[in-house]
């Protein structure tokens, strides 16, 4: 009769033993074989289960690299396996009928693959099959930017640049950044939109790591106030609330909203940093959804005149004015290549 080796693939960025039912039937039956030690092994030995390291090749500490993210996605692929830990491999599956092979972060390819090829220049011997203990559920990987921030930050091993900033030193960057996604969005490129909300993320991630030595919050603080706010703020989602339409979601995000700040002004919380076409569509909107009647500045001055253009467009002033701008640049462009 022939045996099974059944290599077990659980997600690095779950907790050690959080497993499927399968997974800890399987565990606790048989043998289970690994090449180190880990939260992993030591989570199914408290469980009960019989677990054996078996030898593996030189990780990267050994060579000299610091702090190696042991259990990670980022941990260094292993080269091919010595052959000592297929072989042992193979020893215990004569010796027990069953084994389980429980894979590193990285899923042990090269291990697979050898013994893959091994077990088909010997049919009969046993049977190779795959099972997810566990897997990643949806973000995940952004534990990974999490764990590479960390990584970056760390005191001795970091990177000093990253080390040096504050936030009034990242905020040009975080401008840069937004306004590069803009013109991806605005060019209708999905991949550099891709990269450029990675590179929006870098900035949120990097504010709120700093923030854990400076102000006593972290990306954790972050992310748990954005939940409470969208699920506040959503109630004809998350809660019984019903609406007739987009215009009434609208009004009552902003009625949400305004109960949550306490404003004494519909000008508080203004953003004053935009850019000047923005600020004043912004100003005039917030007049308007307040149903205020206020005039505009009388127009003796430049600006005076481009807020009153503002006031009186139905167009979104910023991205006109920038639409002219580009529309310039390429006359210039054709001028100078006449």
């Amino acid at each position: 009769m022939s045996g099974s080796v059944i290599l077990l693939v659980t997600s690095p960025r779950l907790p050690a033993g959080v497993l499927t039912a399968q997974a800890w039937d399987l565990v606790r039956a048989h043998p289970v074989l690994t090449a180190a030690e880990s939260a992993q092994t030591a989570a199914l030995r408290a469980a009960g289960a019989e677990v054996t390291v078996l030898p593996s090749p030189p990780s990267a500490s050994a060579s000299g690299s610091p702090l190696p993210l042991l259990d990670s996605p980022l941990a260094p692929v292993s080269a091919s396996p010595r052959p000592s830990v297929l072989d042992s491999l193979l020893a215990a599956l004569d010796a027990h009928g069953t084994v389980v092979w429980l894979a590193a972060p990285d899923g042990d390819e090269d291990l697979a693959r050898e013994l893959g090829l091994r077990l088909a220049r010997e049919p009969g011997r046993a049977t190779l099959e795959l099972v997810y203990g566990s897997w990643d559920p949806a973000g995940a990987r952004l534990l990974d930017v999490v764990t590479v921030m960390d990584r970056l930050m760390h005191p001795q091993a970091g990177d000093p640049w990253k080390r040096a900033q504050t936030h009034a030193s990242l905020a040009p960057f975080l401008l840069e950044e937004s306004y590069e996604l803009y013109d991806a969005i605005r060019d209708e490129d999905a991949d550099a939109v891709r990269e450029e909300l990675g590179d929006v993320l870098l900035q949120v991630v990097l504010h709120a790591r700093l923030a854990e030595e400076t102000s006593d919050f972290t990306i954790d603080d972050v992310a748990g106030d954005l939940v409470a706010k969208l699920i506040r703020r959503n109630p004809h989602v998350f809660a019984d609330t019903e609406v007739g339409g987009l215009d009434e979601i609208i009004a009552n995000w902003e009625q949400i909203k305004k109960a949550e700040k306490s404003r004494g002004s519909v000008m508080d919380g203004v953003a004053l940093s935009q850019p000047a076409l923005a600020l004043a569509a912004k100003l005039l909107q917030r007049v308007a959804r307040a149903g205020l009647d206020v005039p505009l500045p009388p127009p003796s001055t430049l600006g005076a005149r481009l807020f009153e253009a503002v006031a009186t467009s139905e167009e979104d002033a910023e991205a006109a004015l920038r639409q002219a701008a580009l529309h310039y640049m390429n006359s210039v462009r054709t001028v100078e290549t006449a």
